[in-house]
């Protein structure tokens, strides 16, 4: 997009992944076109998170990519790379509907003002808005729980942002630390060429249906929306949903490779420890652990609560009218991040519309 940007702006949406770009869309149409609306990207090229996947993630082995508002995702051969199909997608889209994207940006922080504008500091200078969407996801903070011994550890420690695929692997003995979805996919791959160890918190719960039904996405949902209106940090809604296989890691199912251990209680030099003894030798810990929100950029705004997550009242920060947070919480997937995008939008046309006035 154009380097001649204003840097004046009425909205500044940062991050151009799913929910980013539904926000951005909706802006536009909203408002009449792309004039005071810009899009920070801190990637060099289009895709949000898809294009950091693991050069192995097929679209067989995704449970579907969901289509930005008013334009499908063209159809791909069940074998292509994810990381390929969906910032081909995301770059004709921001093509098409002239979406204001200005790249590489990192966001750095964003303050108040004393004229009550916000200032969006970045390694590219700095942006005044009235408003603000946050759409910075959570693949930027990957999360690694500590565990004593972890740096004794003569092995690797590879999180999931990190992986490339299990070929690197062959032949080893690998634990694989995490209940969601990424381990139970990263195991059925990894053990068709080594022997595996899967290690969870909680025991994990499979489900016989291959769907999510209507119920259990509201109940899902409605799990993480409550946290966030106290203010709590969101939570994974795995224990709602239950695992999903499929077909892939229902075969691997069947050569046992769900067995599931407890944690181990420390990491040694040659693999793990349980407290009643047992020892499991490994050459790499996979840690599938999950994410933290990014949001370390908003820090000067204080909108945290003190139990440690931001407030929510829909997709706005209660804290501040300003900020709205989409991709985060209870939108923090494809079809919720496009939902949130427009709600975000909506609102803020209108409370924009109301500041004005």
């Amino acid at each position: 997009m154009s380097a001649h940007l204003p840097t004046s702006v009425d909205v500044v949406v940062i991050g151009a992944g799913q929910a980013g770009l539904s926000a951005a869309y909706h802006l536009v149409r909203t408002g009449g076109g792309p004039a005071g609306i810009v899009v920070l990207d801190a990637n060099a090229r289009p895709g949000g998170a898809w294009q950091h996947r693991w050069p192995t993630m097929r679209v067989s082995d995704v449970h579907g990519i969901f289509g930005l508002p008013t334009h499908p995702v063209p159809a791909a051969p069940a074998e292509a790379a994810v990381r390929d199909v969906v910032p081909a997608y995301f770059a004709d889209y921001e093509a098409r509907f002239e979406l204001p994207v200005r790249r590489p940006v990192a966001v750095a922080a964003v303050h108040d003002r004393p004229d009550g504008r916000l200032a969006v500091a970045t390694d590219a200078g700095t942006w005044t808005t009235r408003a603000l969407v946050n759409a910075t996801g959570t693949w930027d903070r990957p999360f690694v729980p500590s565990y004593p011994g972890m740096a004794d550890f003569a092995g690797r420690h590879l999180h999931t942002v990190d992986y490339q695929g299990a070929a690197e692997l062959a032949g080893q003995h690998v634990v694989v630390v995490g209940g969601g979805h990424s381990a139970v996919q990263l195991l059925a791959e990894i053990s068709e060429v080594a022997s595996t160890t899967w290690v969870t918190r909680r025991a994990p719960r499979f489900r016989s249906e291959t769907q999510l039904g209507p119920d259990e996405g509201r109940r899902a949902v409605a799990l993480v929306e409550d946290r966030v209106r106290r203010g709590l940090p969101p939570t994974s809604v795995v224990d709602v949903t239950g695992l999903l296989l499929r077909e892939q890691e229902r075969a691997a199912q069947g050569r046992g490779v769900y067995r599931r251990q407890p944690m181990f209680e420390r990491v040694t030099r040659d693999g793990v420890l349980w407290s009643d003894g047992r020892f499991q030798r490994a050459e790499t810990i996979v840690w599938a652990t999950g994410f933290r929100a990014a949001l370390a950029h908003l820090a000067p705004l204080r909108l945290r609560e003190s139990s440690g997550g931001i407030r929510m009242v829909g997709t706005r920060a209660a804290r501040d009218p300003r900020v709205h947070l989409v991709g985060y919480g209870p939108s923090a997937s494809t079809i919720g991040g496009n939902r949130a995008g427009r709600a975000a939008a909506v609102e803020l046309r209108s409370w924009l519309a109301d500041a004005a006035a």
